[in-house]
């Protein structure tokens, strides 16, 4: 049986696109000599290498889908696409049956690992094995970049000194309140004078920002009127050269204005914040500013952070100084 799928509509094209981590497909037309020449080639490829939710081959007829063929400019009959986390990756156009059979050797190779990462993707909300920790589930198509960030440069203020510092909230590990110690280590920041935290995060690279995730873990002594809770406010800004102040920041217009609530936090104590991706290209640096805190306490508590997105390549260390106030500048 016939492992190819064969598209009825823009929709379901599209949601391929974001279900299988690698979709090849194949625009044709019943017209096309050569399409239907190289047609049982493309089958036995499908056959040999479909995996559900993984590598899926599609066909589509570009007279039926003329929307679909519009949207990836098809100018030649068979072109054939190979789309990878939804991005065009390689194309052949005509009927090439050996440069279309290297592309997908090429692929074919790449399988195995692609199965241990969805495998792996399985156990990230947890402390996976020898992998770093994280509050949430990576977004399909995306990786966690929190190694881009350039932590020597990193500035927190308004933090209480006698807890960690602005690298804890890197930290790879579990949170110590999540593992049923005492907290002796003080893996977290709280704010120190009143609610409010300003974090500058500089990046070692440009990077591409497409979801922010938060991890924080109030006390459960629901007794102590002084314990910190978490964010409710959050503004970030985005290609700033240094750290903002405080009031500053309050009249300044924001890249993005994130309000929680009770229900974004998930059972780890993490918030998975989804970012306007457009509004967060071409990243140099972050500036996070915790404007107000849950319950509106005068403390606030941050457990972990992580940036998840694409990283691209590395700037020269200590130019932050020529970076515009938005991204593209």
């Amino acid at each position: 049986m016939s492992k190819t799928i064969h598209i009825s509509s823009p929709a379901q094209f599209s949601e391929l696109l974001q279900s299988s981590k690698i979709v090849v497909a194949d625009f044709y037309a019943d017209w096309c000599g050569p399409c239907h020449q190289v047609a049982p080639i493309y089958e036995q490829l499908s056959a040999a290498l479909s995996r559900p939710d993984l590598v899926t081959f599609v066909k589509v007829d570009t007279e039926a889908q003329k929307e679909v063929a519009q949207a990836y400019a098809i100018t030649s009959l068979p072109t054939f696409i190979v789309f990878r986390n939804g991005k065009t990756v390689d194309k052949v156009q005509g009927a090439n049956p050996l440069k279309l059979q290297a592309i997908v050797k090429k692929l074919s190779d790449e399988i195995e690992n692609i199965g241990t990462d969805a495998e792996a993707s399985g156990s990230r909300s947890g402390a996976g094995s020898g992998g770093k920790w994280r509050g949430a589930d990576l977004p399909r198509g995306y990786g966690d970049i929190t190694d881009q960030i350039e932590q020597q440069r990193c500035e927190l203020l308004n933090v209480d000194t006698t807890m960690g510092g602005v690298r804890v909230l890197f930290d790879g590990t579990k949170p110590s309140a999540l593992t049923g110690g005492k907290d002796t280590s003080k893996d977290w920041v709280e704010s120190d004078t009143d609610e409010q935290l300003m974090l500058f995060l500089p990046f070692q690279s440009m990077v591409k920002l497409h979801t922010l995730q938060i991890t924080s873990i109030p006390p459960s002594d629901n007794d102590d009127e002084d314990a910190p809770t978490r964010p409710r406010t959050i503004k970030l800004f985005s290609n700033k050269p240094h750290n903002l102040g405080f009031d500053e920041a309050e009249d300044m217009s924001a890249t993005q204005v994130i309000e929680l609530s009770e229900k974004d936090w998930n059972a780890e104590g993490t918030a998975n914040i989804g970012l306007r991706y457009v509004k967060f290209q071409n990243i140099t640096s972050l500036v996070l500013f915790v404007v107000d805190a849950e319950d509106d306490s005068e403390k606030v508590r941050l457990d972990r952070v992580r940036l998840i997105g694409e990283a691209g390549e590395k700037r020269e260390m200590g130019k932050l100084e020529k970076i515009g106030d938005e991204p593209g500048e």
